[in-house]
């Protein structure tokens, strides 16, 4: 009888083992890895255009509203210059700048306090919305992002990267 008992002791440890390893790992089996799923790691939001990737574009908005620096980064991996067209709302219109960004080159825009800024005056939203941004260049089909913005009072980190005093 003892005999029996240390061997269902046995048995049931092991079935209780094998369910417990079932269980907490069996979702890895039906689930999709994470390291899959495409995410921005950052505030901003990006895109590829072409050869062009545009990382992590984000809408700094001043305190009352009247500006915005568009802070935004462009790695050209091609071999040619890229003309990147930037299309947005400005005062009601639409308006477009053109900026170059140089073979196998990262080009910044308001990512510090001495890069030159992307200034978008009556933008139309307010911190917390989204901003439509229109990237395109060449031949290559263009793409519309939904750039979030943000402003220093909830994201100090950005303080020093709004638009310039005189906007304000």
């Amino acid at each position: 009888m003892i005999a029996r008992s240390a061997a269902a002791r046995a048995a049931a440890s092991v079935v209780l083992a094998g369910a417990l390893l079932i269980g907490t790992t069996g979702c890895t089996f039906i689930a999709q890895q994470a390291t899959l799923i495409q995410y921005d790691p950052s505030d901003g939001i990006g895109t590829e255009v072409g050869n062009v990737a545009v990382r992590n574009a984000v809408a700094l908005i001043n305190k009352d509203g009247h500006a915005i620096s568009l802070m935004v980064t462009f790695v050209n991996t091609g071999s040619k210059i890229a003309n990147v067209n930037v299309q947005y709302q400005s005062g009601g219109e639409k308006t477009t700048i053109t900026k170059s960004v140089r073979a196998g080159d990262v080009a910044t825009y308001g990512t510090s306090p001495d890069d030159t800024q992307i200034i978008i005056l009556n933008p139309g939203v307010e911190a917390g919305g989204l901003l439509p941004v229109y990237f395109q260049y060449g031949d290559n089909e263009g793409k519309e992002l939904l750039v979030p913005v943000l402003n220093a009072d909830n994201h100090p980190e950005y303080k020093d990267l709004l638009p310039p005093e005189i906007l304000r």
